[in-house]
């Protein structure tokens, strides 16, 4: 970081530009330098349970069974008794209000969900090394996409992080996915420590929360979202928990929107520094809003290039042109218009949602119905096309990471 005083590229354009005008965010060089340190940590507790699978591959049901709440065998104790002791700080009842402005987005919510957080976590060159080893991101995109707004609804529904409920399973079952792509990675002799730091490292993982959580919360009040102070601060404490459970350090865990913001603003100086993989990465996830036109002919084409053009416009209102035209994105501004205009109208309506009795507990019923259906209709999707359906998450995704 050559300039503390100077905003970080990512900070210079787009809707990010914004945030750096009202946030006022800065940070100095023992900062910068305490949390390049955590970038050769990574999760002792969750590594360790993953060396005892290669050893003992037939006791992954039993991995299932203790997050479920069942009887934990010892070599599991350890990594059971630290996330069942949960921080004093967890407050359930604003997991709930968390969650429940969450689901109010409804199908919406999945738009920011791709478009700026999963793309603009591709900005992150180091981080993207571990998602190219795998070839799970790039050659089997589609999927991987439903996949992560699976699991994102999962940890995003009200009452789901309950101890052994949903969403509380997904989170640790994802700390162990992360933990078989960094034993993975590490056994890999191509691997280059110097320059991509440790795989799926602490600073890594607290970034990716930071982008399902600050990241997407900016982005839906770009699309004309309302939030009020308290159901964003609720947000980012729904979010402190599931980082928590997943295994990142309470260090990087930020307690408040404040600390969001300059832990963001120090890994755009340090982490969010684009290349070639970063390319590949969003060509392979425009390539995934294409296929919705498979099949359908000359139709399908045109609802192949609008997909596309909306995707891409709505990335580019958060991520700027500069980053958007280094990831090849498309550039269409009758979609960039429309996007604008949708997001005038989304403002209008949320502006009288806030103003009417019950349209609040209204609209986050019609969300939580919308996503219920959107996963099961991505599961009839895959099941006549022979995949296992998306909520079969567990064994999948660690068999596919090894």
């Amino acid at each position: 970081m050559d300039d503390p005083e100077m905003p970080p590229e990512m900070f210079r354009q787009g809707g990010f530009r914004l945030a750096a005008r009202t946030r006022g965010a800065t940070a100095d060089e023992g900062q910068i330098k305490r949390l390049r340190s955590f970038a050769q940590q990574q999760d002792d507790l969750a590594d360790a349970v993953v060396e005892w699978l290669h050893r003992e591959p037939r006791q992954r049901s039993r991995v299932e069974e203790a997050l479920g709440g069942g009887q934990a065998p010892p070599e599991l104790q350890d990594f059971i008794d630290h996330v069942e002791a949960t921080p004093y700080w967890v407050d359930h009842q604003r997991l709930v209000s968390g969650a429940k402005a969450i689901t109010r987005a409804g199908l919406l919510g999945l738009f920011p969900l791709g478009d700026m957080s999963l793309m603009g976590g591709y900005l992150a060159s180091r981080a993207t090394k571990s998602l190219v080893g795998t070839g799970e991101i790039e050659h089997r995109a589609p999927r991987r996409l439903v996949e992560t707004a699976a699991w994102w609804i999962d940890v995003t529904t009200p009452g789901a992080l309950e101890k052994h409920r949903t969403g509380y399973q997904a989170a640790l079952r994802i700390r162990l996915v992360h933990a078989h792509v960094r034993r993975a990675m590490n056994s890999r002799p191509d691997w280059d420590y110097d320059r991509w730091d440790r795989p799926v490292n602490q600073v890594q993982t607290a970034g990716t929360l930071l982008l399902f959580s600050l990241v997407y919360v900016f982005g839906t009040q770009l699309l004309g979202l309302r939030y009020t102070a308290r159901e964003k601060a609720d947000i980012l404490h729904l979010w402190r928990y599931v980082g928590w459970l997943m295994g990142v350090d309470d260090e990087l865990l930020p307690a408040d929107e404040d600390d969001a913001w300059r832990l963001l603003w120090m890994l755009a100086a340090t982490e969010f520094i684009p290349d070639d993989d970063s390319k590949r990465l969003a060509r392979a996830l425009v390539d995934a809003h294409a296929a919705i036109g498979e099949g359908r002919g000359a139709a399908g084409k045109v609802l192949a290039q609008v997909n596309v053009g909306v995707h891409s416009a709505i990335s580019r209102l958060v991520l700027g042109r500069d980053n958007a035209d280094f990831l090849g994105l498309p550039d269409n501004p009758v979609a960039q218009a429309a996007v604008l205009a949708a997001a005038g109208v989304n403002y209008a309506a949320e502006t009288v949602r806030q103003l009417i009795p019950g349209a609040t507990a209204l609209q986050e019923a019609l969300g939580a119905f919308g996503r219920r259906r959107y996963l099961k209709r991505m599961n009839a999707v895959f099941e006549r096309r022979g995949a296992p359906a998306v909520p079969s998450r567990p064994i999948g995704c660690i068999r596919a990471a090894q």
